[in-house]
């Protein structure tokens, strides 16, 4: 019993680890692509970088975490202007997640908030949330990120 769990578990771990890999390789080649175009078009309006920080009622956490997985895949696929929508949580803290948000404009952003998957991601899972914090970041090295989530694929 103790070898097949073992096993299971760590099944379990590399099917994680695939995942966390696909999404940041995708993470990472949408990064790519929008630093080489933002060296064409200094005139380019400023990415928007945040990270949200929401806290979550612990019976609702795995209806919550399979939502928000479907908004962020739709997020980064349909919408040119959503660089990362990559959300994680703190292994002590299952119920405090943590999105990493990188738009490509202003624009990109408010463009988001109004998406079908957006809007039904926000109504579905408003009584599930039971704080959110969202922080504005600036990036220190943005010329750098391409060359950094391109590691990946190496």
């Amino acid at each position: 019993m103790v070898k097949g769990k073992r096993t299971t578990q760590s099944t379990k771990e590399r099917m994680g680890y695939q995942k966390i890999n696909l999404i940041l390789m995708l993470l990472f080649l949408s990064i790519n692509s929008f630093g080489q175009e933002s060296k064409h078009d200094s005139n380019k309006e400023e990415m928007i970088i945040r990270i949200a920080e929401i806290e979550i009622d612990s019976a609702s956490i795995q209806e919550y975490m399979a939502i928000l997985k479907e908004e962020a895949k739709a997020s980064v696929r349909l919408e040119p202007g959503v660089i990362s929508i990559f959300p994680m949580f703190e292994k002590e803290h299952p119920t405090k997640i943590r999105i990493l948000e990188i738009y490509a404009s202003k624009a990109a952003y408010e463009s988001h908030l109004k998406t079908p998957h957006f809007q039904k991601y926000k109504t579905s899972t408003f009584k599930m949330v039971k704080s959110l914090k969202l922080i504005d970041m600036e990036a220190i090295d943005s010329e750098s990120m391409p060359v950094i989530f391109n590691k990946l694929n190496h």
